[in-house]
């Protein structure tokens, strides 16, 4: 049977997540053809044991485990590249995001997109749990993201309202005329760069974010900033003169 949607899940120690997520996601998408791939970067904290008694239950989660810490990028690159399917969305694993808002970048690429970005609109979770909500993410928030999207705008010309956020989806064909070469963090713009370049057409929508209740973000803006920076110069400006 053919798969009409394949899902990635980059993780890292996150199998606290993964046991709400992944039912989540098959209730949500129920009576559909997908399949879940969880690109792990060897967590050793009991990802691959719950991922092998999800299958067996469900019949479409699989696991992509890797040596060690090789970075986003890297991780969905070789998700991109194991989906079956014909639209390949790809999601933090943390439960920052909804399946309602899944669904909605699915339904939005089947009207005729070839890849489709969500963007943060922040919400306090419902539930009686504890928010990890950090004077780190605070900053992050409304300071350093809309200060790094407006420079990537900017530089790009690419007119959208966030670049980097793992919660997306692309047609496989787009993905396949494409190359990439980023490991990290970039990956996430380099994608939506080469995209544009070939033609692609390309929407956002509204997604709701929650900050992670179980494990610890494994981002840090301040650390990749600098790197981040001279990889947009290197990238636009290379195209530019090209």
């Amino acid at each position: 049977m053919a798969v009409n949607l394949s899902i990635i899940l980059p993780t890292y120690k996150e199998k606290e997540n993964l046991a709400v997520l992944i039912p989540q996601i098959e209730e949500e998408f129920k009576g559909g053809s997908f399949e879940i791939i969880i690109v792990d970067d060897h967590s050793c904290d009991g990802t691959s044991q719950l991922v092998a008694t999800l299958n067996e239950t469900y019949h479409n989660v699989s696991l992509l485990e890797r040596p060690g810490l090789l970075g986003i990028g890297s991780a969905l690159r070789d998700g991109y590249n194991k989906a079956q399917g014909e639209y390949i969305l790809s999601s933090d694993a943390d439960l920052s995001f909804t399946t309602e808002d899944m669904r909605s970048l699915y339904e939005k690429i089947c009207s005729g997109y070839d890849m489709v970005l969500g963007y943060k609109i922040s919400r306090k979770r419902e539930e009686n749990a504890e928010i990890q909500r950090t004077f780190h993410g605070w900053i992050e928030e409304y300071v350093t993201s809309p200060l790094s999207n407006g420079i990537i705008r900017l530089m790009s010309g690419i007119k959208l309202k966030n670049y980097n956020t793992d919660f997306r989806i692309i047609r496989a064909s787009t993905w396949k005329s494409i190359q990439t070469v980023e490991d990290r963090q970039f990956f996430l713009f380099e994608t939506i760069y080469r995209a544009t370049q070939a033609g692609a057409c390309i929407t956002e929508l509204p997604v709701t974010f929650s900050p992670r209740t179980f494990g610890e973000s494994k981002v840090n803006f301040f650390k990749q900033a600098p790197k981040y920076l001279l990889k947009l110069l290197h990238l636009v400006f290379l195209n530019q003169h090209s």
